[in-house]
């Protein structure tokens, strides 16, 4: 079973920038597709960002232009660059597979966006 830890999250004012990493346990992790996920308070978590085992990426109307999600196999490893952050930004950022199944949850990755 792939294990997922996610970090790189944090405090950045309006138009500010973060990069997120999600690193991942498993031999299996570079054929699997995998996403990034967020959850603001009061609100079901949503697919942010998706990427295929082939590189292929697609993104949630909401950031398109301004995340990029990309991946390094051998690491292990997926990031999400996050640009010109808005305050609806805030969340708690998870990583996961690009669709079910999912595997079990990490702890997320917090982002607050902020004056």
């Amino acid at each position: 079973q792939v294990q997922v830890v996610e970090s790189g999250g944090g405090l950045v004012q309006p138009g500010g920038s973060l990069r997120l990493s999600c690193a991942a346990s498993g031999s299996i992790f570079s054929i699997l597709g995998m996403g990034w996920y967020r959850q603001a308070p009061g609100n079901e978590r949503e697919l942010v960002a998706g990427i295929t085992s082939g590189g292929a990426t697609n993104y949630a109307d909401s950031v398109k232009g301004r995340f990029t999600i990309s991946r390094e196999n051998v690491k292990n490893k997926i990031f999400l660059q996050m640009n010109s952050l808005k305050f609806e930004d805030t969340a708690v950022y998870y990583c996961n597979r690009y669709g079910s199944p999912f595997l079990n949850w990490g702890q997320g990755s917090k982002v607050t966006v902020s004056s």
